[in-house]
């Protein structure tokens, strides 16, 4: 697979999100097909692997920890800090937190180093500064390489690359969240951030996997989101068949075309899409070798956008925690 940079990291250019393997899109995969997964992911060419202390609280990087410690020097690690305290899900931004998080996710990941940790949220009880601070301390003391961000604004990304240069910020970003084109993209090339597009296929939705909410297994988070109900999700599957023929004309499938359009957008973008199919995983790394005319692309974004896409990307609780643009 092609290259991108983060910091002094070379990593593949489409990264592995690994949530799905253990929640938010209804009940994990049993652990051998995790296995099956994560050991398959390198194989085909993966090197960048993101998971999170929330993700199951702990259960996705022991996952990890148990399947690929023997293979660590094959794959760049990044994990994320300040939405778990102890053995519960909590946004905690403090320092003291954040950093006995760190502690714990070493642990469960069998390794010594985190090579890209993330304040997954920033809590705003707690100034970016002292949380980022903290962070640099990791930085200091050999537990972590370097620092991200997930879900900041450009004024915030700004204040806390004053503290500690920044690596990577991470966001939602694809064909139908375009809230990153607002400032906080520029604001990355501006500081020489790299740009970590998390939900690169719409949670599903663009690659035709996810029209249907009564198919989605219990415990799924879709479920409450405004896209994927009533009105809105009816007005969106108007845009699928649409993209789903755009994707048929750029010889591939729709959720590599949604990865092949942010591997155009710009050279800082790292999408991660996330998946507990071996198959879907095989896929996604075919997006690496798309290649789209300047014409496809105009028309894609003219189909696809912040102005034809129905329903905000979270509900109202969700989109209280995060700090970005829109």
């Amino acid at each position: 697979m092609d290259k991108r940079r983060i910091a002094g990291f070379e990593v593949s250019a489409i990264g592995m999100g690994c949530m799905s393997l253990s929640h938010s899109y209804g009940p994990p995969p049993p652990r051998d097909q995790a296995e099956r997964v994560l050991k398959g992911a390198l194989d085909a060419g993966y090197t960048f692997l993101d998971t999170a202390a929330v993700y199951g609280v702990g259960h996705n990087e022991g996952l990890i920890g148990d399947f690929l410690s023997d293979r660590r020097g094959d794959y760049i690690l990044a994990s994320k800090c300040g939405m778990t305290n102890g053995g519960k899900r909590e946004l905690n931004g403090r320092p003291d937190i954040l950093k006995a998080t760190c502690e714990e996710s070493l642990k469960r990941l069998n390794t010594d180093v985190i090579d890209l940790y993330y304040l997954h949220r920033w809590d705003r009880r707690v100034p970016i500064e002292e949380s980022v601070g903290a962070l640099s301390e990791l930085v200091a003391e050999g537990k972590i390489r370097e620092i991200g961000l997930s879900e900041i604004s450009a004024p915030t990304l700004r204040r806390a690359h004053a503290t500690h240069p920044i690596a990577a910020l991470q966001t939602e970003y694809s064909p139908w969240t375009r809230n990153p084109e607002i400032a906080v993209l520029d604001a990355c090339r501006e500081l020489g951030v790299t740009f970590v597009a998390f939900s690169p296929v719409a949670r599903g939705f663009l690659a035709g996997g996810a029209s249907d909410p009564s198919a989605f297994g219990e415990g799924d988070f879709r479920l409450n989101m405004p896209r994927f109900q009533g009105e809105a999700r009816a007005a969106n599957l108007r845009l699928l068949e649409a993209f789903t023929a755009l994707s048929n004309e750029a010889g591939c499938t729709p959720a590599q075309l949604c990865l092949a359009w942010l591997l155009h957008k710009d050279e800082i973008i790292v999408p991660i899409p996330g998946t507990g199919n071996y198959d879907h995983m095989i896929e996604n790394a075919g997006g690496a070798d798309v290649r789209l005319s300047n014409d496809l692309i105009a028309r894609l974004e003219a189909t696809v956008n912040a102005d034809t896409v129905t329903g905000a990307r979270y509900p109202d609780a969700m989109q209280a925690t995060v700090d970005t643009e829109g």
